[in-house]
């Protein structure tokens, strides 16, 4: 048998090398996947390092939020009367100020794994100060700045560089004096530090003199840090917060951790479909190889080979080909994983401080992954090998059996019974669940499996569709080519697996892009529609950059003053945005489970002026101060009512409001969640990032030259504005993209490798009937009118499980922006090029079975 399988492998090393290049490709993608994975771990868990791990104590003004350790204080700790107490041998004050910083060119710099840019005072005192200098000097001046190394990498910045930060309330140009390192990392759990002379942070916070947010302190030698913080606490008698900085930096760090498992699951559900699509190529390949050797096969049973060596041989070819595509695919995950993190990046996820793993869980985990899929994918086409009986021998092809219909059928209905348990598990969290994006994710994600659930049922299907689709598509082919296209006929309904695996390929490619197509047109359709109707102005400055947290960069909140000063401008909103937590009412998911914190977006806007520029749905009336609107969506989620009063905490700390108007944004990008008056924003943060200005009146030009000293600042109109602001609400799907369209690729290989291999498999039938007198251009006629049907099988089934999946979207979701109503050219668009795949992929091997010669083909298996 060993020596069977080495002359296997030289006589047919061509196909085993596409089986192989299928099996690559699939490894690659779990490869790429993985590798990512463990960067974005590495990323955030790398970026770990704390700037209090030089301090022993924190004294931080008012209170702070528990379950975010990087939230600022709500108050002030005046720094004199922290560092005359007895114990503390040095204190120095600290301040955060969240700001965007911006290369010369406008263009914002991304902080590393989401994070944020902080501006914080340089500490000069080298008992805490934890930046440690890898060029330049410190900064000294106003203008002067240190960032950490990570941002200048970035930024592509250099001691001696301009950048540009974008503060609460303004724009300034600042020299870059000094790149600087925490415990050795680029970076530190938060983001990207940008270190200046505590007076100008001081001033940029807007804090009074003498005062901070926070004070690092550094305990006298013999004195325990937890002592240190009881007298402090009992000396400030509850006007600040007092802990230890190892209990902060415990909280970073398990912050952090949860963050990298968060990322590793996404990624883990997105490397799921990469799974799948590989093992769906593989196993396709693999049966096509085993069906063309059956006559070997079957001549081996002949002699005397028991069905388990048969299995042996397939599953040793299934081993060699599993253990080279395992490692050429291990070395092609690493340009995926590079791709992957310029998605990211894109989307404002930047991983790139990390370095490209090489332990053994990135090399042997993906290596092993494609030896069990290649065995898994082997599995029945040895099955099916050892099955064959010695009459078959005498058969040069064999049409699918009577016998093998009824396991067939029976198989597929077992799939398609958990394709319809995923469903349902979908409508039952859809029923349990209140809405939000939370359930929309759960449900998507379900909805994705039970079709990748049942595109395996409808392979399985598949010959059963060949017949009825091929005598259609053959009685065509008479009609225009006579005796060919009954010659091809006769081919088709005669081998319906050898067509439906193509087939089957064909329809996951096009099942991938047209759910694709429906999901991305729907999206941007709604999105178009709803906020052309809720955008009354007539133009809209925004900066349109990426921020450190993925979403569009904030303006200078005095850009609306220069806005307004614009001749012809007859109104000038700014549109401020800020995350709150509603502390209570807390909802309780069931009365065993503790409360769960919900994060919302509240946005402000001018009371006066925002009829003359935003149209939202419901009876929304002037909210005064102290008072919020809330959308349906979030009314129904907290089971809240209008009238009710709610604590909420933002970044000064608790704030009580009173649900006063329940509407909604049919657009989801201007006040998705909650809306306040700018009044009641400054109680809630006076630091809120301006997201746009909103204009009525004036000219584009004038505008354009009113904030040409505004970073990154763009002036659009109404329907330019649109389009950005979708963009940046659905930036996420491009990384979907990304993974659906490498495991396109995959399939679409996938395919021409089955075609290629089949049209190999009658190398014996094309030979003989170039003998008895078909021409060329006859063979290759009879090639072209069974991909016709490979593309009519292959587009049918795909469109119908893609428009299924949107629909179920639509259905189990409740949004609507999952509408399956796709434009009319989406189908033929989508035929037209399944058409041309198939046919370009198809007219290599053509024309190579149609210059097959006679001695040849009598030769041939």
């Amino acid at each position: 048998m060993w020596l069977i399988a080495r002359r296997s492998f030289a006589e047919g090393w061509v196909r085993l090398v596409a089986t192989m290049l299928a099996a690559l490709g699939s490894i690659a993608l779990i490869a790429g996947s993985l590798q990512f994975a463990l960067r974005a771990q590495e990323a955030v868990s790398g970026s770990d390092a704390s700037e209090y791990f030089r301090a022993d104590v924190l004294v931080q003004g008012g209170t702070v939020d528990p379950d975010d350790p990087y939230a600022p204080p709500d108050g002030r700790v005046r720094l004199d009367r922290v560092a005359s107490r007895p114990g503390v041998a040095a204190a120095v004050g600290d301040a955060l100020v969240p700001v965007t910083a911006a290369r010369p060119d406008g263009e914002p710099i991304v902080a590393p794994a989401g994070g944020r840019t902080l501006l914080r005072p340089w500490v000069s005192d080298a008992r805490l100060s934890p930046y440690r200098l890898e060029s330049g000097r410190a900064p000294a001046a106003d203008g002067e700045v240190a960032i950490t190394r990570h941002a200048a990498r970035a930024g592509r910045l250099d001691v001696g560089g301009a950048m540009t930060l974008l503060l609460p309330h303004r724009v300034q140009r600042v020299t870059v004096t000094g790149i600087v390192t925490v415990q050795g990392r680029g970076a530190v759990a938060a983001g990207h530090l940008v270190l200046a002379p505590p007076a100008a942070v001081a001033d940029a916070a807007r804090l009074p003199a003498g005062s901070w947010q926070s004070v690092w302190v550094k305990t006298a030698p013999g004195v325990p840090a937890d002592r240190l913080r009881g007298e402090l606490a009992r000396a400030l008698d509850g006007a600040a917060t007092v802990r230890t900085a190892a209990s902060v930096r415990n909280a970073q760090t398990a912050d952090v951790r949860s963050a990298g498992a968060s990322i590793g699951g996404a990624i883990g559900m997105l490397a799921s479909v990469a799974i799948f699509v590989g093992l769906f190529v593989v196993a396709n390949t693999f049966g096509t190889l085993v069906r063309q050797r059956a006559r070997r096969l079957a001549l081996l049973s002949a002699i005397g080979a028991t069905p388990r060596q048969v299995k042996r041989l397939i599953r040793l070819e299934a081993l060699v080909v599993g253990a080279v595509a395992a490692a050429g695919g291990v070395a092609a995950g690493y340009p995926v994983s590079a791709l992957l993190t310029r998605l990211f990046a894109e989307e404002g996820f930047d991983i790139s401080a990390a370095d490209a793993q090489f332990g053994w869980i990135a090399l042997l985990v993906p290596a092993a992954a494609g030896i069990l899929v290649t065995q898994l994918a082997a599995w029945r086409a040895a099955r099916r090998a050892a099955g064959i009986s010695p009459i078959q021998a005498l058969r040069t092809a064999a049409a699918e059996t009577r016998g093998r219909r009824r396991p067939r059928l029976l198989g597929a209905a077992v799939v398609f019974a958990g394709a319809c348990g995923w469903y349902g598990l979908s409508l039952a969290v859809r029923a349990d669940e209140p809405p939000g994006p939370d359930r929309t994710v759960a449900v998507a994600l379900m909805i994705l499996f039970a079709t990748l659930t049942a595109v395996a049922a409808l392979a399985l299907l598949a010959p059963f569709f060949v017949g009825p689709l091929g005598g259609l598509v053959g009685r065509v082919a008479m009609l225009v080519a006579g005796e060919t296209g009954r010659l091809a006929r006769a081919a088709v309904t005669r081998s319906p697996l050898r067509v439906s695996s193509a087939a089957s390929a064909l329809m996951l490619g096009v099942a991938l892009v047209v759910a694709t197509a429906l999901i991305a047109l729907s999206v941007h359709a709604r999105f178009d529609e709803a906020g052309r109707r809720v955008l009354a102005a007539d133009h809209v400055v925004a900066a349109t950059g990426v921020a450190s947290d993925g979403a569009g960069a904030p303006l200078p909140r005095d850009t609306a003053d220069r806005v307004a000063a614009v001749p012809g401008v007859s109104r000038a909103v700014a549109l401020t945005q800020t995350e709150v937590k509603l502390v209570a009412p807390a909802r309780r998911p069931s009365p065993d489970e503790d409360a769960k914190p919900f994060v919302f977006t509240v946005s402000g806007v001018e009371q006066t002026g925002m009829r003359d520029v935003l149209r939202l749905g419901g009876r929304l009336r002037a909210l005064r101060p102290g008072e919020i609107a809330l959308s349906s969506t979030v009314v129904a989620a907290q089971r809240l009512h209008r009238g009710q009063r709610i604590t909420v905490r933002g970044a000064t700390g608790r704030v009580a409001l009173t649900v006063a108007v329940v509407y909604h944004d049919p657009s989801h990008l201007f006040a998705d969640q909650a809306l306040a008056a700018p009044a009641t924003m400054d109680r809630i943060d006076p630091n809120a990032a301006t997201q746009a200005v909103l204009v009525r009146g004036g000219s584009a030009d004038d505008l354009a030259r009113a904030v040409a000293g505004v970073s990154g600042a763009r002036v659009l109109d109404r329907a330019a504005y649109v389009d950005h602001a979708a963009g940046a609400a659905t930036r996420g799907l491009t990384l979907m993209y990304g993974f659906l369209g490498m495991s396109l690729l995959l399939a679409l290989f996938g395919m021409a490798t089955t075609v290629s291999m089949s049209v190999f498999e009658r190398t014996r039938e094309f030979g003989l009937l170039g003998a008895v007198g078909a021409t060329a251009g006859q063979i290759r006629s009879i090639v072209r009118w069974e991909a016709a049907t490979v593309v009519v099988l292959g587009t049918l089934l795909g469109v119908g499980v893609a428009v299924g999946a949107v629909a179920l979207l639509h259905v189990t979701t409740g949004s609507s922006f999952l509408r399956p109503q796709p434009p009319w050219w989406l189908f033929p668009l989508v035929a037209a090029g399944a058409a041309a795949v198939t046919l370009a992929t198809s007219a290599l091997p053509a024309r190579r079975a149609a210059a097959v010669p006679v001695l040849e083909a009598a030769k041939a298996e």
